[in-house]
């Protein structure tokens, strides 16, 4: 039986949108635009996330590489997805608050064929932590402390 590891993270409210939490050695501030009345110290909740994603993909990625004793010379991660902003507003929505879809696509620099590309990114993706959270369902608890 596998054991299981857990990783905790404690972040505080700070003035107007930011939040802020100390990650080992990291500061990260998440905010919101100035446009959007945040003061822009830091990308939003939603960019982290895809940005989260896209790192745990190449984390992930060269982890396969060095297990394979593959060359990965590079390797672009691009993450998209699509919501609508009506939720999170607290306005009427037939939709889901979050992402309806996510999209990734990468350009790996490796001498591989395309097929085999494919197929490294395809099992890069099923070793992905986050990928995995992001497809299947994962119990989430909240409670006051």
């Amino acid at each position: 039986m596998s054991q299981h590891k857990c990783i905790s993270v404690q972040a505080e409210m700070t003035d107007g949108f930011a939040v802020k939490a100390q990650l080992g050695e990291h500061t990260v501030i998440i905010d919101q635009p100035v446009a959007a009345r945040g003061t822009g110290l830091g990308p939003t909740p939603l960019e982290y996330f895809l940005f989260a994603l896209a790192g745990c993909i190449g984390t992930i990625a060269r982890i396969a590489a060095m297990q394979r004793k593959l060359e990965l010379r590079g390797m672009k991660i691009a993450v998209e997805g699509d919501y609508n902003p009506a939720g999170l507003l607290g306005k009427p929505s037939d939709d889901r608050t979050g992402f309806q879809q996510i999209r990734i696509t990468a350009e790996i620099d490796a001498d591989l064929s395309d097929a085999e590309k494919q197929a490294f990114l395809d099992e890069v993706c099923d070793r992905c932590p986050l990928h995995d959270n992001t497809r299947l369902e994962t119990e989430v608890i909240h409670s006051l402390s």
